[in-house]
């Protein structure tokens, strides 16, 4: 009796527990997006506004590059909105986006081209893009009202700046006003280059984001504002993008950057009395994030991880912070050069400071271990823990697309696969890039090798593009077979772009059909004909009804056409187990396979040939052998 006393007691309080939980849900674009700290330096401000937080409160960051405020409510809302509470907090920020074409919307742009029966251009409108003073607040206006019906509190952010000076001064067009240089879609057709005075905020995102946040009697955060003041602060754009920003444009932060950014806007709520007795600002010694969870990873790999020493007020004004790691674990400065401590000096009482932990999987199980931070007697404990896994037994699964000729594929094992797709994308031929193709050393392959060429559809990249665009991606993916759990443990592939240096590329990952997704490669102004392999070993586990899909979005640094982005070689690899069992045993009329054998060009034998040799191992590994 007392046992089910004691267990329904424990079922009132984990149910009460959950009920009262407390999160804010952070939405936004590429300012505020999470990035995977291997694959880029580029930093979101709502990957840091949990610091600010205290004990109690969960940040959720649903933020993604390229959304407008559209995109804000037709996808992004629609995956957070599954997750908002009673009493939950949503930071709603968009306007980057908003501004393509010229601060006409996409949608009604393209209805406009097809109404004069011009195909051509309707299809290479980019549909993202709204006015200010309709739809931009239309679309937020959305959120808002599905916010406070499931009883959260809304807050409204106008758009960080975009640091474009003048002078000593962010221009206006940094601070999302188009009123200089914008379009209107009339009855009579386009007007471009139109402007208003200065005191004329017909096309300030910005103001009509304030405006709606007064109509609708919602909290309303001044980022673009706050932004400038601290942009301005460092004197010029070249100083300010130095400091706060990630060396490849004017829009997106650094770590820096990112965390300075967070900490405004937590200061500028806390001023106005929103979750002011759970917004924490440090004045003194903190690290974030405040424990070093690497996660899982296979046995042999190495993790690596990115951390922030914050210091606001420091005492003394001037001295140095130490940073030491217990056995197993390596430390950096620049990822380079790795050590068991470093030491970092500071002055004027603050220190912002990124340093990374690595740590290599020798054992099978956790490794654990303590990262230390010093300054004078203040002393900070990070706990680490990172598990190893092991992948054997099964079955082996491996999808292969050449890319060579057609989109046709290799299955091995039990599985199911998802044809390559193309959204906004199409195939523009199959042949070498260039003759001049540059591929990694180690594949052997020659520069006049074939691949697969492919163009956004109407063939011309536009000129504003700065992130990827959400409705253009080339996709492909697998799932498991009927009773089967498919333990997924690398995606690889090649990558370049042809016909000039401006490519650029997203490649992720998604288990649940991208409304959360895992970054395996970002590149800007690539290289022209030159192969990136693209690599990654995550720990996947897909049931009966999930899939893995992988997607490359790609954008061009500027106005071209005739360019295209190159990929070669995709590879899906795992093991197939038995879905029924607890256990990992052998498909049956499967056999299990200890090693597979490549040539350099991508065929599959049975046995090592003469020449170079790519072996792929039971567990996952990978080895280039010559015979």
């Amino acid at each position: 009796m007392k046992t089910r006393l004691f267990t329904l007691f424990t079922l009132v309080m984990m149910l009460a527990t959950a009920s009262f939980a407390k999160k804010v849900h952070t939405l936004g674009d590429s300012t505020m997006a999470p990035y995977d700290e291997s694959a880029t330096v580029t930093r979101g401000w709502g990957m840091y506004f949990g610091n600010f937080l205290s004990n109690g409160w969960t940040s959720i960051n649903y933020a993604k590059g390229g959304r407008d405020s559209r995109g804000g409510y037709t996808e992004l809302w629609q995956t957070a909105k599954k997750q908002v509470e009673a009493g939950d907090y949503v930071i709603i920020t968009f306007g980057h986006n908003d501004e393509k074409n010229s601060g006409m919307d996409g949608y009604q742009l393209k209805a406009y081209y097809e109404s004069i029966g011009d195909a051509t251009a309707a299809a290479a409108v980019d549909l993202r893009g709204t006015i200010p003073s309709t739809t931009y607040k239309e679309w937020l206006g959305k959120i808002v009202d599905e916010a406070i019906a499931l009883g959260a509190t809304p807050i409204i952010c106008s758009p960080v700046c975009r640091s474009y000076f003048s002078g000593s001064s962010i221009r206006r067009n940094g601070r999302h006003d188009l009123g200089d240089s914008f379009s209107v879609l009339t009855a009579d057709g386009i007007k471009e280059k139109q402007s208003v005075p200065a005191d004329d905020h017909t096309m300030d995102y910005a103001y009509h984001s304030e405006q709606l946040a007064k109509e609708k009697g919602v909290a309303f955060i001044d980022l673009t504002n706050a932004t400038k003041t601290l942009y301005e602060s460092y004197g010029s754009q070249t100083k300010c993008e130095a400091a706060l920003f990630d060396g490849q444009g004017s829009t997106h932060f650094n770590t820096t950057g990112a965390l300075l950014v967070a900490r405004e806007c937590a200061r500028l709520m806390k001023a106005q009395g929103i979750l002011a007795n759970d917004i924490v600002l440090p004045t003194d010694l903190s690290v974030s994030p405040a424990t070093g969870d690497f996660g899982e990873a296979y046995k042999g790999q190495q993790l690596t991880k990115e951390f922030t020493i914050n210091g606001f007020g420091l005492s003394p004004e001037a001295g140095t912070v130490s940073v030491t790691a217990t056995d197993g674990i390596q430390l950096s400065l620049d990822k380079t050069e790795w050590k068991s401590s470093f030491t970092v000096d500071y002055e004027n009482a603050t220190l912002i400071k990124t340093f990374y932990a690595q740590v290599e999987l020798t054992k099978d199980g956790e490794t654990t271990g303590t990262i230390t931070v010093k300054q004078g007697d203040k002393q900070i404990d990070i706990p680490v823990s990172a598990t190893a896994v092991t992948l054997s037994g099964g079955t082996e699964v491996n999808v292969y697309w050449r890319l060579e000729k057609d989109d046709s594929y290799a299955l091995t094992g039990p599985a199911v696969v998802v044809p390559e797709t193309f959204q906004g994308m199409y195939v523009q031929r199959y042949s070498n890039p260039n003759a001049a193709t540059v591929w990694p050393e180690w594949t052997g392959y020659e520069a006049t090798r074939k691949t697969q060429r492919n163009l956004l559809t109407g063939d011309a990249w536009p000129a504003d593009e700065i992130d990827d665009n959400p409705d253009r991606y080339i996709q492909w993916g697998i799932k498991p077979a009927q009773g089967t759990e498919l333990k997924i443990d690398e995606i690889s592939l090649f990558v370049c772009g042809c016909g000039g240096n401006g490519m650029c590329s997203h490649i992720y990952y998604s288990t649940d059909n991208f409304e959360t997704r895992t970054t395996m490669f970002e590149m800007k102004k690539m290289p022209a004909n030159n192969m990136q392999y693209v690599e990654a070993k995550p720990v996947i586990s897909l049931k009966d009804g999930q899939e893995l899909l992988v997607r490359v979005y790609p954008w061009y640094n500027g106005s071209a056409s005739g360019k295209t982005i190159c990929l070669s070689d995709l590879t899906i690899h795992g093991m197939a187990v038995d879905a029924t069992t607890d256990g990992i045993k052998t498909i049956a009329n499967g056999t299990a396979v200890s090693s597979q054998y490549f040539s350099a060009d991508g065929r599959q034998h049975g046995q090592m040939q003469r020449g170079l040799n790519i072996v792929r191992m039971s567990d996952g590994t990978v080895k280039k052998i010559i015979f």
